[in-house]
């Protein structure tokens, strides 16, 4: 998918329908004589309703609706008849959106099931008609209640892309060029640094059927949390993956240190982001030598699963599938 369809926050103007009024009525016929009040009630304002699809991965298509509008209520009228409710407004929104009040910035609540619906902004209540206020002591009662207004807010959707793996690297590491070699996917590659410029993800086949998401997320330079390079735009994708995997080249200066300095950067955006499991790939790993391998290896932190992986001659895919997936489960 082209990167300027890649769209993963937006802000918008949510206003629900106002509730129809209550109806002043009098049952008036022939042969009942004194038929009393019958008023109905007002009908439902129309509410904004967020649902979940998993066919969607981007909110591009709400990209340019600044303002959803619910429909009013209708009035009550005689003879007990209630207004209709106004339509209820859905919006369709990809798995990991998180609805926030722009004013306060609080989370409100977050899709992550397909088909899930939440209301987002509630209409307004129908007012009751005279019907309902009648008493012993007030049969006629020639008031009704009116309906409640709508409720306009601002709202943000922030979308995290979920997956099971997420990869995280320098510029030029080799990510989406794993996430080609082992998946349908075929984000841009190229030569220079920073050519992935919004997550992609793809599904990559495992034995017996089996299969799990991966996702590339954009390069991560050194002081990102602080807002350099692409800065912490797309870290926030990154707390949706079970598992973490970094990938350093196998030509990089230090590989221990490269490692370090991402897991840094992800230390000062989110120190929760340490609890997930982490694994390392050495991308590029062609160019190495069994002797060569062996002197990063002693290197590497004992705790850190590990593999030598390349991309081009598919050197260690295998090894590096059965790692994540003994990770996954």
């Amino acid at each position: 998918m082209a990167s300027s369809n890649f769209i993963d926050y937006i802000k918008f103007c949510s206003r629900s329908g106002a509730g129809g009024s209550g109806a002043v009525s009098f049952r008036r016929e022939k042969h009942v004589p004194k038929g009393g009040p019958d008023g109905g009630n007002g009908g439902r304002g129309g509410h904004i309703i967020l649902r979940g699809n998993a066919q969607l991965w981007t909110l591009l298509h709400l990209k340019y609706k600044k303002h959803v509008l619910a429909e009013n209520g209708q009035s009550g009228s005689g003879s007990r008849s209630s207004g209709a409710d106004g339509e209820d407004v859905i919006l369709e929104v990809p798995l990991g959106t998180i609805a926030k009040s722009d004013e306060t910035g609080k989370k409100l609540f977050e899709i992550t099931e397909d088909g899930q619906e939440v209301i987002l902004t509630p209409g307004g209540r129908g007012g009751l008609g005279n019907e309902n206020f009648k008493t012993a002591t007030n049969q006629t009662p020639r008031f009704a209640q009116p309906g409640e207004e709508g409720k306009e807010e601002w709202i943000i959707l922030e979308l995290k892309v979920l997956a099971d793996v997420g990869l995280v690297g320098f510029p030029n590491a080799g990510k989406s060029t794993l996430l080609s070699a082992v998946s349908a996917a075929r984000p841009e590659i190229a030569d220079y640094p920073f050519t992935t410029l919004v997550p992609n993800l793809g599904v990559v086949p495992y034995r017996d059927h089996k299969s799990f998401v991966m996702a590339d997320i954009p390069g991560i330079i050194e002081g990102a949390a602080e807002g350099k390079g692409l800065g912490i735009r797309f870290l926030r994708h990154i707390e949706r993956n079970s598992v973490l995997l970094f990938m350093v080249p196998a030509d990089a200066n230090d590989i221990k240190e490269e490692y370090q300095i991402l897991l840094g950067e992800l230390t000062k955006y989110n120190p929760e982001l340490l609890d997930k499991d982490r694994l390392l790939a050495i991308s590029k790993s062609d160019l190495l030598d069994e002797e060569l391998k062996a002197e990063i290896r002693k290197e590497l932190p004992k705790d850190l699963p590990h593999c030598f992986i390349s991309s081009i001659t598919q050197e260690g895919i295998t090894e590096l599938k059965d790692l994540i997936w003994k990770s996954l489960n």
